[in-house]
C-alpha cells in the first residue's frame, strides 16, 4: 500500500496514564503538586544564580541552564498529562504530536550534554584547578552551552523528520501519556527499517558520548581525589561533586531502562511510569539536589532571603 507522504490520520488520542476516574483524580492531585514544585524551584533557582555575584562561575551558568532546560522539558509534556486525568483521551492533532515530540527531544538532549559540560567543569576544577579560569572561560562556557542546545536541536530534527516521513492511515490511539517516538511508530502503516534505526542510533550516540564523558571525567577526578593526603582536603574536593553525581545517576539511570535494556524485558506500563519519572520528577528533583546539598547555593539563599525586598 503505498501512500507516501499522505497523513490519512489527522489527530492522535493519547490514552494517557490510567482509565481508572478514582486514581486519575489522584494522580490529577500528585503531579499538579509535582509541576508546581518543579516551576517553583527551577525559577528560583535562576534567579538565585543571576542575583548572587557569587554564583556567578562556569558552575552555575550550566546549573542555570539546567534549570531552564527542566521548566522547558517538564512543561512539554506535564499539561497534557494532566489534562488526560480529567477526561479520558486526551485529542492531539499530528502537528501538536510533532511539536510536542520536538520539545521534548530538544531538552531531553540538551539535559545529557549540560549534565556532561557540568561533569567535564568538575574535572577541570579539581584536576587542573591552576588553569580553570583558562580552560573554563567565558568564551568556552558559552560554546559548551551553545553546543548542548544545539546538539538537542539535531536529534529533535532526526526524530520528527523521520516521523514526517511516516504515514498513519490506521489506529490513531497512542498507549502514552505524551507523543512518544515508539507508540507513535507502532501506529504507522508505513515505516521501514530506517524509521526505527536512525532516531535509535542518534539518541543511542549521544547517551553513550555524554556518559563517556562523565564516566572519564569522575574517573580522573578519583584519581586526583585519592592523591589529596588529608581526608578533609578529599572530603571537600569530593563534596562539590556530589550534587551533579546524584542527578547523573537519576537521569540516566532511568534513560538507560527505556532506550538501553531489551524492550521485551519491561512492558508498555513499566515504560510510562519510568516515563515520569525521568520527564515529570526528576525535573523537580533537581533543584532540590542543588539546594539542599549544595553549600554556595545554600549561602546565596540566605543572603538574598535576608535582603528586603529581595525580589525587587
Amino acid at each position: 500500500m503505498e501512500l507516501g507522504n499522505v497523513t490519512t490520520v489527522t489527530e492522535f488520542i493519547l490514552l494517557g496514564l490510567t482509565e481508572d476516574a478514582t486514581v486519575s483524580v489522584m494522580l490529577f492531585a500528585v503531579f499538579l503538586g509535582v509541576y508546581s514544585v518543579t516551576l517553583m524551584g527551577n525559577v528560583s533557582i535562576i534567579i538565585l544564580i543571576r542575583r548572587s555575584p557569587q554564583l556567578h562561575t562556569p558552575m552555575y551558568l550550566f546549573l542555570n541552564n539546567l534549570a531552564l532546560v527542566d521548566i522547558g522539558y517538564s512543561s512539554s509534556v506535564t499539561p497534557i498529562m494532566l489534562g488526560g486525568f480529567l477526561r479520558k483521551g486526551i485529542f492531539v492533532p499530528f502537528a501538536g504530536c510533532i511539536v510536542q515530540l520536538c520539545f521534548a527531544v530538544t531538552f531531553g538532549t540538551a539535559e545529557c550534554f549540560l549534565l556532561a559540560a557540568m561533569a567535564y567543569d568538575r574535572y577541570v576544577a579539581i584536576c587542573s584547578p591552576l588553569l580553570y579560569s583558562t580552560q573554563m572561560s567565558s568564551r568556552v562556557c558559552i560554546l559548551l552551552v551553545g553546543a548542548s542546545y544545539l546538539g538537542g536541536c539535531v536529534n529533535a530534527w532526526t526524530f520528527t523528520g523521520c516521523l514526517l516521513n511516516l504515514s498513519f492511515c490506521g489506529p490513531n490511539k497512542v498507549n502514552h501519556f505524551f507523543c512518544d517516538y515508539s507508540p507513535l511508530l507502532k501506529l504507522s502503516c508505513s515505516h521501514d527499517f530506517s524509521s526505527e534505526v536512525i532516531p535509535a542510533i542518534s539518541s543511542g550516540s549521544i547517551i553513550v558520548v555524554t556518559v563517556l564523558i562523565i564516566v572519564l571525567s569522575y574517573v580522573f577526578i578519583l584519581i586526583s581525589i585519592m592523591k589529596i593526603r588529608s581526608s578533609e582536603g578529599r572530603q571537600k574536593a569530593f563534596s562539590t561533586c556530589t550534587s551533579h553525581l546524584t542527578a547523573v545517576t537519576l537521569f540516566f539511570g532511568t534513560l538507560t531502562f527505556i532506550y538501553v535494556m531489551p524492550k521485551s524485558s519491561y512492558s508498555t506500563n513499566q515504560n510510562k511510569v519510568v516515563s515520569v519519572f525521568y520527564i515529570v520528577v526528576i525535573p523537580m528533583l533537581n533543584p532540590l539536589i542543588y539546594s539542599l546539598r549544595n553549600k554556595d547555593v545554600k549561602e546565596a539563599m540566605r543572603k538574598m532571603m535576608g535582603k528586603a525586598p529581595w525580589w525587587s
